[in-house]
């Protein structure tokens, strides 16, 4: 299979990169600088400037893209409309790194995580703009896309257990009532779903919570 993984030098992209060529994929990290991954090419190209003719023999693109300071929150949306312009149209599936805070609370889906009171306020704009940018995306019936959200505790440093559960739109726990994942069990289930061919998940969000 033919994955690229954009924004790859980050830390998510890095380990969706480490899994998908460990499992023997082709892997293209698209980077704006020198490629720290183990991809097997490298487009080395800032997103903005991606064209079509960069991402049509792909399989699977991987979008990591992270934007975490205030001025440039509106990039989520910005980089998430313009990778879906140029996969218009085309078989290549759109993976999303996502957040959490946009999980629904209730089974009505009225109520966001964000919404909650105890929700943190340093991280409130990160996800009231990346839920913009899904909303927006929810739009696109011309890309085939999928949006995989974390558990509302994504761990950068959290173990590799090799196993997660697969959930819908609303926030999961595990059986020991934790909602919590890793980067690297995020990243199994990244490539998990680039190497799904049903297309089951084409068109919607999903999310993961740790075993």
């Amino acid at each position: 299979m033919r994955i690229a993984v954009v924004s790859a030098n980050g830390r998510v992209g890095r380990l969706v990169v480490h899994e998908a060529v460990a499992r023997g994929h082709e892997v293209t990290a698209v980077v704006r600088a020198e490629s720290k991954t183990e991809a097997t090419a490298v487009i080395q190209k800032d997103l903005f400037d991606l064209e079509a003719s960069d991402l049509a023999d792909f399989d699977v693109v991987v979008d990591a893209f992270g934007a975490w300071q205030e001025e440039t929150l509106s990039q989520h949306s910005a980089s998430l409309a313009h990778l879906c312009d140029v996969l218009s149209g085309t078989p290549v599936r759109l993976l999303v790194v996502g957040g959490a805070g946009s999980l629904y609370t209730d089974r009505a889906h009225t109520r966001h995580l964000m919404d909650n009171a105890d929700f943190p306020a340093s991280f409130l704009p990160l996800a009231s703009a990346m839920g913009k940018s899904l909303d927006e995306l929810r739009k696109r019936s011309d890309v085939r896309w999928t949006y995989l959200s974390p558990a509302a505790d994504f761990q950068a440093e959290g173990e590799r257990t090799g196993s997660y559960v697969l959930a819908g739109e609303e926030l999961a726990n595990n059986e020991r009532g934790e909602s919590v994942i890793s980067y690297a069990d995020f990243a199994i289930a990244m490539v998990d779903e680039a190497e799904r061919t049903d297309g089951s998940h084409v068109g919607k969000r999903i999310s993961v919570v740790r075993a």
